[in-house]
């Protein structure tokens, strides 16, 4: 049997740096667990090695005592594969929207500092949010991987996240100067013959030059399933795990596919053999997360509620810890069946950071209170405000009342309203005497407390306190 596809190199992202440990394991990889197989990694011949971004920096600030500047530093010191970062748009590596200003210098020095890649999306797909970032990376000579998070909905027996939908935001993406172009699913929600006639429609019409990037997990067990058909359907690179934090809530598994593709049109020339010592080494830092009871072995399954409630792993993790603390962790499945009715009453969001967040809490607020929005959180009035973007359907004005309550909402870019503070929060970390370096002040910026703390802890360090105080919350007065 002849199969007439688009026939093509495949390119992969490996993300065992970033993705991989932040799925399965609270992104909590030390730098000295990385560093003994940068120079092997880097001969592979991947297109990227995903290494910074996302959760790492609030992880490296809060919970490792390390400086993610200095990481990024370190990693691009051994690496000559680009290094790909994700950054959330307008919201940075943090949960609100920053100024311009911020947002520029933050992208300028990623890419200083050994940032190849940035891909950048927005929580609700609103490209407003994503126009200083793009310009910035443009600006400072990065890769700009511009992002369409995945997500679907029927509203009256009708999908309206069709596929003239992503091909219109991908068209204005690539015309904002994107690079590539990636398909994000966060959730493992676009099954395989979706993804291979979405891969195709994208195709059509984007610019030859312009890549096609795809990004899934394996939560609900199509992930392998879903890169062979966006492969066989054009996808130009795929995001991949090598397999000890592959699969599950990661990526699917580097190894398999690299065996798959070999020998045919879309041989990714990756020596599998050479793959094997890094593996090797990486066994040993699942076991190490394994016996510090970060790394659980339900993150290595499949889940397939994920397909009817859309809830990603992480908004998973947060919805139980909401629970617990409340003392109803019986409640968890009406949750989850809530979360849909939330999603739907605030247009219809994709459930991403910091969207599912948001969401996740409102569905647990109402389940817990007993009555819908009896209670309801302030990002909750932002996200029905307009604060966060244009929601990609209508609100449901009933509830908009509700949780308003006669509150203005804005049409405006959010980051309109901002006025540039890059200067006033530097002039503020001086006063506290913690500056050293630029890279301290985004730091800060993004994360004040968790950074204040951090630098606490490395003036404690450098001062010669006892390693065992400074690891603690103890420093000199």
């Amino acid at each position: 049997m002849e199969l007439k596809f688009d026939q093509r190199k495949v390119m992969l992202t490996e993300t065992i740096l970033r993705d991989a440990h932040q799925s399965q394991a609270a992104t909590r990889m030390r730098l000295d667990e990385m560093l003994p197989v940068l120079e092997q990694l880097d001969e592979i011949g991947y297109y990227s090695i995903e290494a910074w971004g996302g959760a790492t920096f609030d992880s490296c600030l809060r919970f490792l005592n390390e400086d993610p500047w200095e990481r990024l530093r370190l990693l691009k010191s051994h690496l000559k594969t680009p290094i790909q970062m994700l950054l959330r748009g307008q919201n940075l590596l943090g949960y609100r929207h920053y100024a311009d200003d911020v947002v520029e210098q933050f992208v300028a020095k990623s890419i200083e500092n050994g940032v190849g890649v940035v891909r950048v999306f927005d929580a609700l797909n609103d490209p407003r949010n994503l126009e200083v970032s793009m310009q910035a990376i443009k600006k400072y000579g990065g890769v700009c991987e511009a992002t369409i998070c995945y997500t679907s909905a029927e509203i009256e027996g009708r999908e309206v996240f069709d596929n003239d939908y992503f091909v219109n935001l991908a068209k204005q993406l690539e015309e904002m100067g994107a690079d590539n172009i990636c398909l994000k699913d966060m959730a493992n929600l676009l099954l395989p013959l979706r993804a291979y006639e979405l891969v195709k429609a994208l195709k059509a019409v984007l610019k030859p030059e312009t890549k096609i990037h795809v990004h899934t997990h394996n939560t609900t067990g199509t992930g392998d399933m879903v890169y062979l058909m966006c492969i066989l359907a054009g996808a130009d690179i795929v995001d991949t795990a090598l397999s000890p934090l592959g699969n599950g809530t990661s990526q699917p598994a580097t190894e398999p596919l690299v065996a798959t593709l070999k020998g045919t049109p879309y041989d990714t020339g990756i020596d599998i053999n050479k793959l094997l010592p890094i593996v090797k080494h990486f066994k040993t830092v699942e076991k190490r997360l394994k016996d510090d009871k970060i790394l659980n072995e339900k993150s290595k399954g499949i889940d397939v509620n994920t397909l009817l409630y859309q809830v990603p792993g992480g908004m998973l993790s947060n919805l139980i810890n909401q629970l617990e603390k409340a003392g109803k962790a019986d409640k968890l499945m009406e949750c989850l069946a809530e979360v849909p009715n939330v999603r739907r009453d605030c247009g219809y969001p994709p459930l991403v950071t910091p969207s599912s967040q948001i969401v996740g809490t409102q569905a647990v607020m109402n389940v817990v209170m007993g009555k819908r929005y009896k209670m309801v959180t302030k990002e909750t009035k932002d996200l029905f405000a307009g604060k966060y973007g244009t929601l990609p359907m209508p609100l449901n004005e009933e509830v908009a009342e509700i949780v308003l309550k006669g509150a203005d909402r804005i049409t405006c870019r959010p980051a309109d309203l901002l006025a540039p503070e890059y200067e006033e929060i530097k002039a503020k970390l001086i006063s506290l005497g913690y500056y050293e370096k630029e890279e301290d002040v985004l730091s800060y910026a993004v994360f004040e407390q968790v950074a204040e703390n951090f630098f606490k802890w490395r003036a404690a360090k450098k001062q010669g306190v006892d390693r065992d105080m400074a690891k603690g919350e103890v420093y000199p007065v």
